[in-house]
């Protein structure tokens, strides 16, 4: 472990090819330990600006290179992750908390988000329109191409601190576009790494610069600045608003974290692998993923067998050392999110919620927490908990559970078992979300769909084949 981390300190950021030295640092804290593991460079105005400069100006050149200078690129970054797969998972491990058995899995789907947009970025072309169908049109021919956007800045959380970049960078180099990416403070080693990897599989001089600071300062001068011609961010509402309210005419793309919920419809047979699964999307990395089960709403002829199912199923749970791999999961990111959640279940209590299990909090630790008898006035049912507690309810029709879904603000994911197909299909219609994942959780992602929210959620859609049309513009032709 101390070999791991003789190489992250590294007070600097990277502009215009070149690590530079800055006159403040951050500390980077393993949140399971409270050992510090290594500091990054807190990147100044002026350092913000001179990495927008550079990918302005790298951008000239690299939108007029070859489709195939881009996906080789991205395929050399492929093999260099999977070459350091182990090293980088034990980064992720040590800096996030993510237990390894799921850090070892980001690996393997950043490979392949990385994968995808190469493949993507192969065959990247326009349509032809007939435009003699219509009136005027006749004698033309139409046609459209797809051209870069510009300098784009990406925005990434704590949570997934590998495959959430990979998910802006991919696209964004596939599109013919250069990106200044500022990652979480928390987790910066990760974006080293990644950084590295880039320049060393070839990313012309000035396509990728990373900066680190906090979102107020670096995050508001990329969100302003005239330069950026798009800013892709994950994380939390309050900021997606004010990226929003502040970034002017430049394109946003956002996504902002959900209270998914999972259905459990009358009939369904198969409750343990139910339970199994929704264990795993409950509780892996503390909770802490934009798409975990927060809210579960079970039928009533299976309401009692299933959260009997599920308690016992929480206490067996592994929790401790991240680095162990029977380990679900370990440390929430800092204390005082822990401290923030454990409030929410006590607030919970004190408004009429049961414990069908209540977890203990040790320090950064939070246990498995299974509330009943919830309403939407709690903050544990109505905003996004991002931690390992989750409200059990019952419903009586598939109706009145697809309402119940649809009343949170957020609409990113939903999980829904049922053996009748004519609920699945009104599930697919009417539940107002991003993405219905039928008999299985609503953690489900893989990396080539589209995956993003609607209300609160956020807008646009990550995975390659859908983020390059977001990472471009339409340029139409008609020719006479």
């Amino acid at each position: 472990m101390e070999e791991l981390h003789k190489e992250f300190v590294r007070q600097k950021v990277f502009i215009r090819g070149e690590w530079r030295d800055t006159e403040e640092g951050i500390d980077v804290i393993n949140p399971y330990t409270g050992e510090k593991i290594g500091m990054v460079g807190r990147a100044s105005r002026e350092d913000v600006l001179s990495a927008i400069k550079s990918a302005k100006e790298a951008f000239d050149d690299f939108r007029h290179g070859p489709l195939m200078l881009r996906a080789k690129v991205l395929r050399e970054v492929a093999k260099r992750l999977e070459q350091k797969r182990e090293v980088i998972a034990r980064t992720i491990t040590l800096e996030s908390g993510k237990a390894i058995r799921f850090a070892r899995g980001e690996v393997s789907r950043a490979i392949e988000t990385f994968t995808f947009a190469a493949d993507e970025a192969d065959k990247l072309s326009g349509e032809t329109v007939p435009v003699d169908a219509a009136a005027g049109g006749e004698g033309r021919m139409g046609f459209f191409i797809r051209v870069p956007l510009g300098p784009v800045a990406a925005i990434t959380p704590f949570n997934f601190p590998l495959n959430l970049p990979a998910h802006k960078i991919a696209p964004a180099i596939a599109a013919g576009d250069t990106i200044v990416w500022k990652p979480s403070s928390y987790t910066p080693l990760t974006a080293i790494l990644l950084t590295d990897i880039l320049v060393d599989a070839g990313v012309p001089e000035g396509v990728i610069n990373l900066v680190f600071g906090p979102g107020s300062e670096t995050g508001e001068i990329l969100s302003t600045s005239d330069d950026i011609k798009l800013i892709s961010f994950t994380g939390s509402v309050p900021v997606g608003e004010r990226i929003r309210k502040i970034s002017g005419m430049k394109k946003t793309l956002l996504e902002l974290g959900s209270n998914s919920a999972l259905v459990i419809d009358e009939g369904v047979e198969n409750l343990e692998e139910v339970v199994d699964r929704a264990v795993i999307g409950a509780y892996a990395n503390s909770g802490q993923v934009c798409i975990s089960i927060q809210r579960i709403y079970v039928h009533t002829s299976l309401f009692d067998k299933f959260s009997e199912m599920f308690v016992e199923a929480s206490k067996q749970v592994k929790i401790g050392d991240p680095m162990d791999p029977d380990v679900l999961y370990g440390p929430m990111i800092t204390e005082e999110e822990a401290i923030r959640a454990e409030k929410w279940v006590k607030d919970a209590i004190k408004m009429g919620a049961r414990p069908l299990l209540l977890g203990k909090r040790e320090g950064s630790i939070l246990y498995p927490t299974v509330l009943t008898d919830v309403n939407f006035e709690m903050d544990v049912v109505s905003r996004e908990v991002f931690a390992p507690v989750v409200s059990i309810m019952p419903f009586s029709t598939f109706e009145q559970a697809v309402q119940l879904v649809n009343r949170s603000m957020y609409g990113l994911n939903v999980g829904i078992y049922t053996p009748s197909i004519s609920n699945m299909l009104m599930a697919v219609r009417e539940c107002e979300v991003g993405s219905v994942i039928i008999n299985d959780y609503p953690t489900f992602r893989v990396d080539n769909m589209p995956y993003g929210g609607v209300k609160m959620s956020g807008m646009g859609r990550e995975g390659p084949p859908f983020a390059i049309e977001e990472y471009t513009e339409i340029r139409f032709v008609s020719m006479r």
